[in-house]
């Protein structure tokens, strides 16, 4: 069949009978309702082969809710980041009595869409709408059926949909503040990024954010940043190389990695040129990641809320449209879900 939906009408017109003989029969009401058995063969085997699907929001009492939600997202199974946020949301589902369902798309736009329409046939009470990483993404037209929710997206062209998100900017403030209040007011480098975030990964809008807080944090206290390294990629190796690069230049007194695996290569390019954390070079990192701990030292990183955006997706979709303005200063925005700091061992005040 085309890109059109198959409808009662067009299984009806081919077999020949009314529209509600063929709903019946779909239904299972046929037999109960002494539609022969030939009828009740000839609308099935029609139907399997137009490839119809039944929209359960047609059958069932108008305003019924299923107590049913879903989350569809470009990666489950093989993200931690997906999962805490999957953990997060099933924490909430069950909280509101409600049963979560999961769809994962591995980015393909063709199966997202199948999988939005599938979860509407089953007439879910609602769906978000999530991604791994922090980006802009285009809105499935199919999304607009019904109560939904971004979750750590924004919406590529205008959309009513809500958006949850990470405080990127407090987070970057926060990590600013970290040197600022040990006493870090020079020889402080970027790792990651240029100062506008122009060369950071590309599509991400976390760089952007933390990079804003971080700038606002360091002007208020009338701090400069003294260098930049940018990363294309925020890996071990991109770390490494950055930091080996601005040691050959300079001697810094702080590092701000955007990510913590660019921490992790800065602290093995630190402890190749004989120096060590904290007490030749303070570090302070972004995301938590699991790294973040096993670090010697530990590291101090601005930690990305999963479990809680999970939660809060959860929770603003089941409130509903007169309540989902809440919380949002323009009343248009994204609701933003901070990132609290996790104070480690790698940030001294400057010897």
């Amino acid at each position: 069949m085309g890109a059109r939906r198959v409808t009662l009408a067009d299984v009806a017109k081919v077999v020949g009978v009314s529209q509600t003989t063929v709903s019946l029969v779909l239904s299972g009401r046929g037999p109960d309702l002494r539609i022969s058995e030939e009828v009740q063969r000839r609308v099935r085997e029609a139907a399997a082969e137009m490839e119809y699907r039944r929209n359960r929001a047609s059958w069932e009492p108008r305003g019924t809710r299923t107590r049913t939600i879903a989350l569809v997202s470009d990666s489950v199974a093989g993200s931690r980041i997906a999962g805490d946020m999957v953990r997060g949301a099933l924490a909430a589902s069950r909280r509101h009595g409600v049963t979560l369902l999961l769809g994962e798309t591995e980015g393909d736009p063709g199966l997202e869409r199948t999988l939005i329409g599938t979860m509407r046939d089953h007439h879910v009470d609602g769906i978000v709408l999530a991604t791994v990483r922090t980006r802009r993404i285009g809105v499935p037209g199919v999304l607009a059926d019904g109560p939904a929710v971004l979750l750590n997206a924004l919406p590529r062209e205008p959309s009513a949909l809500p958006s949850v998100l990470p405080d990127e900017v407090l987070g970057g403030r926060a990590a600013a503040r970290v040197l600022l209040d040990a006493g870090h007011v020079e020889g402080i480098h970027l790792i990651g990024a240029d100062p506008t975030g122009g060369d950071a990964p590309a599509g991400g809008t976390a760089a952007i954010g933390r990079l804003t807080g971080i700038r606002r944090a360091l002007d208020e206290a009338g701090v400069e940043v003294e260098s930049a390294r940018p990363c294309r990629w925020w890996l071990p190796e991109c770390g490494f190389a950055a930091t080996r690069d601005l040691l050959g230049a300079k001697r810094p007194r702080a590092l701000i990695c955007l990510d913590d695996r660019l921490a992790l290569g800065a602290y093995q390019a630190l402890q190749e040129a004989g120096l060590t954390v904290p007490d030749d070079v303070s570090v302070v990192s972004f995301d938590d990641h699991p790294i973040a701990s096993w670090l010697r030292p530990g590291l101090t990183t601005v930690a990305f809320p999963h479990h809680d955006l999970g939660a809060k997706a959860v929770d603003l979709l089941l409130a509903g449209p007169e309540r989902q303005d809440a919380g949002r200063a323009d009343g248009n925005g994204p609701h933003y879900v901070p990132m609290p700091v996790r104070v480690r061992g790698s940030v001294a005040p400057p010897r």
